[in-house]
C-alpha cells in the first residue's frame, strides 16, 4: 500500500501521459484523455512520487496518507 493519497485534478490535466509513461501500473489515461489511478499500489513510492514531479502541469496530488501533509507539488 501506498504511503501516499493520490489525486488527480481532472480540470489540469492535459492529457500529456508523462505519468502513464513512468508508472504505467499506477495511472491510465480514460476515455476523454484524461489520467486516472488505476492501482495506487502499482509502484513504489518514489516511482509515484517520480510520475508526479513529470507532470508537466502538476495535475497529480499527492499527500501523506498518515499525516496528511501535502508532499507534491510544493506550494
Amino acid at each position: 500500500m501506498s504511503k501516499y493519497k493520490i489525486e488527480i485534478d481532472r480540470n489540469l490535466c492535459i492529457g500529456d501521459g508523462a505519468c502513464v509513461g513512468e508508472a504505467p501500473n499506477t495511472f491510465e489515461m480514460d476515455a476523454d484523455n484524461i489520467a486516472i489511478v488505476k492501482d495506487v499500489g502499482g509502484h513504489t513510492d518514489e516511482e509515484i512520487l517520480q510520475a508526479a514531479q513529470v507532470c508537466p502541469v502538476d495535475a497529480i496530488i499527492l499527500t501523506d496518507a498518515n499525516s496528511g501533509e501535502k508532499v507534491w507539488p510544493k506550494s
